[in-house]
């Protein structure tokens, strides 16, 4: 337990019946970069029970955020789920994850391409000021089940933007693209469709997926992520991982428990 820290919970919000953000408390030796992802849970029957979870919070954040989803009788979100302000929550101060700027190579355009609650560490890349002094364009999807689950949409298309340290570039440079695979919506379908069939390109007013010039994150869910990655490799784009910057990278730890 010497590595692994007791946070506060400071507020916990249930957007839906089965989505919920955590607030903690954060150790001043706690260091993470953009777009990775630690290990947090409960004490049960004496023994930590924990899951990888990407922070939401920015690197710079005096806080760390989580996005969890409700897994039903999931052995840790059916208690976590639960816990109020007060309650005490572990944190590994491990951090890890291959959705860091370092492991791409420089481009033009950034994609970062979400399912579910794969959209949480793009939230903490989309606060961080390198990745618009890389970046002329910067492109988040999330696509969900229902608008409902469009969670942090307030928060990427008005709170962001108005952000005194980094309103201007988000303005200039951020791009939203939510997609609904179940619901009427403005925008329907699996974003590996979209890019497929080119609708997310025209949408969006560029030419598709080229490895000259743009770079591409994933996480969410399984099959999205396996899709993806096939279909940028058939594009010629390079898989990057620690240490071997790549056109893409993919993170496969993410929490479901």
């Amino acid at each position: 337990m010497s590595n692994i820290s007791q946070e506060t919970v400071l507020e916990t919000h249930h957007w839906t019946e089965s989505l919920f953000t955590l607030k903690l408390t954060r150790d001043p030796a706690f260091r993470f970069d953009s777009g990775q992802f630690a290990m947090i849970g409960l004490k049960v029957d004496g023994k930590p029970l924990m899951r990888a979870y990407s922070m939401v919070s920015a690197a710079y954040d005096d806080h760390l955020e989580f996005l969890s989803i409700k897994v039903p009788n999931g052995p840790l979100t059916s208690r976590l789920q639960h816990v109020r302000p007060g309650d005490t929550i572990l944190v590994n101060r491990k951090t890890t994850g291959t959705l860091t700027l370092d492991n791409l190579l420089p481009g033009k355009r950034l994609y970062l391409l979400s399912t579910g609650t794969g959209l949480a560490p793009f939230l903490s890349i989309i606060k961080d000021p390198a990745v618009y002094e890389r970046f002329e364009r910067v492109v988040l999807t999330h696509t969900c089940r229902r608008t409902s689950d469009l969670v942090y949409d307030r928060f990427i298309l008005e709170d962001l933007p108005d952000n005194e340290f980094l309103g201007d570039e988000v303005r200039r440079k951020l791009v939203y693209y939510p997609t609904v695979t179940r619901e009427p919506f403005r925008t329907q379908g699996r974003i590996t469709d979209l890019a497929r069939s080119g609708q997310l390109f025209a949408d969006l007013g560029v030419t598709p997926f080229d490895p000259r010039t743009d770079r591409v994150m994933i996480c969410g869910n399984p099959t999205m992520m396996t899709e993806m990655a096939e279909y940028l490799a058939e594009l010629g784009f390079a898989h990057g991982h620690h240490g071997v910057p790549g056109h893409y990278v993919i993170e496969k730890a993410f929490a479901e428990k």
